[in-house]
């Protein structure tokens, strides 16, 4: 039986909701070191943005169903700008766009792989449709070609690495635990796939 084919449940909600608001506090105390990275030169600070992409990838771990990346990168992008205390538009575009792409790679694989390459491929995904975004809203337009260029690489290495990587292990953690057995069923492939 096909588990996505019921839709989403509430607890499925719940769940992605609980996972984004964990994710927006998290946000809000990256930007420490994104900031104090950021003298070090060389777009070194872009090797730990691929967190911002990470809500909707460990959502989706967690609970793979369609919508799940969508609702989880939008909410915690909402819930970002609540923690901060201010509204902040960019990061509502970020955040929808960020879930949209990490969804379409879920939605090619058909929401039945968990595997580690389909979470690298939805980082990189994020990381390619943030970038637009970051030449709108950001300074990318006034710097060098080749710097824009070393830009454009340590954000794909962060949404390899940081985003696709790192949810992987998180939630291959949690379900080594038995946490994730409280939020889905899981049959012997889901764990063989991890």
């Amino acid at each position: 039986m096909n588990r996505n084919s019921q839709g989403l449940k509430l607890s499925d909600i719940l769940v992605t909701v609980l996972v984004a608001v964990l994710f927006a506090v998290a946000y809000n105390f990256v930007w420490l070191p994104y900031e104090a990275m950021k003298p070090l030169g060389l777009h070194f600070e872009q090797l730990i943005y691929g967190v911002w992409f990470m809500a909707a990838v460990v959502a989706y771990l967690i609970v793979p169903k369609a919508g799940i990346a969508l609702l989880a990168e939008f909410a915690a992008g909402a819930g970002e700008t609540i923690v901060m205390g201010k509204f902040d538009i960019p990061t509502f575009v970020f955040a929808f766009l960020q879930g949209l792409a990490c969804e379409f790679v879920f939605m090619l694989f058909k929401y039945q792989s968990r595997s580690m390459m389909v979470c690298i491929l939805a980082g990189v995904a994020a990381a390619i449709i943030s970038l637009p975004i970051e030449y709108f809203y950001g300074y990318m337009s006034e710097v060098a070609g080749w710097n824009v260029l070393l830009y454009i690489i340590m954000r794909l290495i962060s949404g390899a690495l940081v985003t696709g990587v790192l949810s992987y292990l998180i939630v291959k953690a949690l379900d080594q635990t038995g946490v994730t057995k409280l939020f889905r069923t899981s049959t012997q492939s889901d764990y063989d796939s991890l």
